[in-house]
């Protein structure tokens, strides 16, 4: 069995380069047909970091594996979830409640 050539990758810029050298039939063996979109519209955050803290972030992905962008994007969804998950769980005061225990005086 042929190991397959095709880039194992979601930048589209890559993807790009490759395609510009490559022809698509000579793939046709590994492609398949797909239903759903392969492009999920994205959008990106430019997040400018001091050096120190961005060879710190690029250790730790490689340590577990991954690239530096998606290690941020765990992390940052990491906390979207905590977010939201605290959000739900708080009880919403009326609107005009005071903070006053309920014999009036100041805590």
């Amino acid at each position: 069995m042929n190991k397959s050539k095709l880039p194992k990758t979601d930048s589209v810029r890559r993807l790009a380069a490759f395609w510009d050298t490559h022809d698509v039939t000579d793939f046709e063996h590994e492609l398949e047909e797909v239903d759903a979109s392969v492009f999920i519209d994205r959008r990106g955050i430019h997040l400018p970091l001091d050096a120190r803290y961005v060879k710190a972030i690029e250790r730790m992905a490689q340590a577990q594996g991954v690239s530096p962008s998606e290690l941020v994007r765990a992390w940052v969804l990491q906390g979207l979830t905590r977010q939201n998950e605290a959000e739900r769980t708080r009880t919403p005061r009326k609107a005009g409640s005071s903070r006053r225990p309920r014999n009036g005086k100041a805590a």
